[in-house]
């Protein structure tokens, strides 16, 4: 099983939860990944294999473990701004990337802070902003520490 990949579905849903107000119900069932009418067809007609299984299930207990533990996870983040920012002013994607990531590294048992970071820093360098890693990198590095 690829973590990493479970990790970019896991923010994909925490994303797609925060943009579309859908339910968590909806969100786990990855409807986001279903590219067309084609491929949906193709896919209720074969079961994913089974690593795809894997890393939907490992997506889903950060997805409904941060959903759950919203409040203190972006308590956590308020706390670990710098002055000048809010929550709202930071962009969805990695506001989503952060979300997952604290979830991981205080809710996940095994869970390595360091690891948990790398990871992020990495998604957001594919999928964020062109400097929104640094910014990750930062918020989380101090969250780390304290983890």
């Amino acid at each position: 099983m690829s973590r990493r990949k479970g990790r970019i579905l896991a923010f994909q849903g925490v994303y797609s939860w925060d943009v579309s107000k859908s339910s968590v119900e909806d969100i786990l069932k990855f409807s986001w990944l279903q590219k067309d009418s084609e491929s949906e067809d193709k896919e209720q007609e074969q079961s994913p294999a089974p690593e795809v299984l894997e890393e939907r299930t490992f997506a889903s207990l950060i997805i409904t473990g941060t959903i759950e533990h919203i409040q203190e996870i972006d308590e956590l983040i308020k706390n670990h701004l710098s002055e000048n920012w809010t929550l709202e002013r930071i962009n969805k994607v990695s506001l989503a990337i952060l979300r997952t990531s604290i979830f991981e590294m205080k809710f996940q048992n095994g869970s390595q802070p360091k690891i948990v970071i790398d990871e992020a820093v990495n998604i957001a360098r594919e999928y964020g902003l062109e400097d929104s890693y640094k910014f990750i990198n930062a918020v989380l590095d101090k969250i780390g520490k304290e983890v």
